[in-house]
């Protein structure tokens, strides 16, 4: 296939691989727990609020930022109460 890209680093044409480095980069960062249980219980957590918060990368704008903010924190308060 002349047409096709191949780049030539052993781990740029391994997609599954690098779309793990965001959470294997936040496990790096966490290695002050004691236990390898304790940091996956923190991740499976973590990853799920982080999922909430943070705004998809297809809407940008400070103002769309703003808007996905104020109902993630609508949805965090709802869920607290909830559970208090």
């Amino acid at each position: 296939m002349p047409t096709l890209e191949h780049r030539f680093h052993k781990g740029l044409n391994n997609r599954a691989e690098n779309s793990h480095l965001p959470l294997r980069k936040r496990e790096r960062i966490k290695q002050g727990f004691r236990s390898q249980g304790g940091l996956q219980r923190f991740v499976a957590i973590f990853s799920a609020l982080r999922n909430l918060f943070v705004p998809p990368r297809s809407s940008r704008s400070a103002n769309a930022i703003r808007h996905h903010r104020l109902n993630a924190m609508a949805q965090w308060n709802i869920a607290t109460i909830a559970t208090a």
